[in-house]
């Protein structure tokens, strides 16, 4: 988060510890362990491709297991998950290819708790997540006081830092100079990143800014009217044939620990890796309902935990190669 909307968030900080009367408190996990993001390629392309995910993930999963042991206990409480890109799975059928999905993750070792839809991240029901974090953006402090870079919320971009002018210097003469990020280490690395386009049928959410979304899903800080935006349904035994009519989060299995959690490590092939950079730039720029930083702070210091204040820095990543 900027320090423009930590101080946003710090003005309207609860005092008291713990949370309002009535308010739905969603409990926690130590860690929201994502195991895949499969596209409808994977899905249509059977039990082969998937099982050689699933062993890529596997060791990596593992060793986020023993991380989160070590830093929290042997009985660190940590659930598992998996995405799924249903915007364009038509051609599939849940009933077809998610069982599959889920025989070939245990053969691999590997406990599916909780699977999502992707388009539960735009719309879950009456719920609009991405609105949720779009109302909550604050401007870029690169935005020149000309207003030569308008704020997120008015062009659907996102920078993290001062872009190259692209206008000549006075006379006709060239100027130029290199862009800078804010807070870049000697160097700089700079994305602009593009978070919705406006198309005749709607508003397209993009890769980036859906899966920031997700990431604040996973972290219990999205609330719509005090309340957490997604509720797990528990899996009945089958998969309905469409994907509109599979619940926008499922529970796979009765025992799992809760879907939120305190932080996240996502295991993810490293073709991700631009998307997961621009969901830290997202991150960065999102200022947190204050009622909900201060329910999470109370349930992790009732655990003699302590969360770290940027949002940004409760998402970890683990990127593997191919084979």
């Amino acid at each position: 988060m900027t320090a423009r909307a930590r101080e946003g968030a710090a003005e309207q900080a609860l005092p008291e510890q713990g949370r309002r009367p009535g308010e739905a408190a969603p409990p926690f996990a130590h860690l929201s362990l994502e195991l895949g993001h499969f596209y409808p390629s994977d899905l249509r392309a059977g039990p082969a491709r998937l099982r050689e995910q699933f062993d890529r993930v596997a060791p990596w999963a593992e060793a986020a297991r023993r991380a989160c042991a070590a830093q929290v206990s042997p009985a660190a409480r940590i659930s598992t998950c998996v995405l799924i890109d249903d915007h364009a799975a038509r051609r599939t059928a849940p009933s077809e290819v998610l069982p599959k999905l889920l025989a070939v993750a245990a053969d691999a070792g590997l406990d599916i708790d909780y699977l999502a839809r992707e388009s539960a991240c735009a719309r879950a029901g009456a719920v609009r997540p991405a609105r949720l974090v779009e109302a909550r953006l604050a401007p870029s402090l690169a935005a020149g006081p000309d207003g030569s870079r308008p704020a997120p919320r008015v062009n659907g971009w996102l920078s993290n830092g001062e872009r190259s002018p692209a206008a000549g210097a006075p006379g006709g003469g060239p100027l130029w100079r290199p862009p800078r990020e804010r807070e870049g280490h000697r160097h700089s690395v700079f994305v602009d990143i593009e978070l919705w386009s406006e198309r005749s049928g709607g508003r397209a959410w993009s890769c980036s800014f859906l899966a920031a979304v997700w990431q604040l899903l996973r972290l219990g800080l999205l609330r719509d009217r005090s309340r957490a935006v997604l509720e797990a349904v528990p899996a009945t035994g089958e998969f309905p044939d469409s994907w509109r009519d599979l619940p926008p989060l499922i529970r796979i299995r009765p025992e799992a620990e809760p879907f939120t959690a305190y932080r996240t490590c996502s295991v993810l092939p490293s073709g991700f890796l631009p998307v997961e950079h621009a969901v830290k730039v997202v991150l960065d720029h999102w200022a947190p309902p204050p009622e909900a930083l201060a329910q999470l702070a109370a349930h992790a210091a009732h655990e003699g935990r302590t969360l770290p204040a940027e949002v940004a820095h409760r998402v970890d990543y683990v990127f593997y190669g191919p084979s």
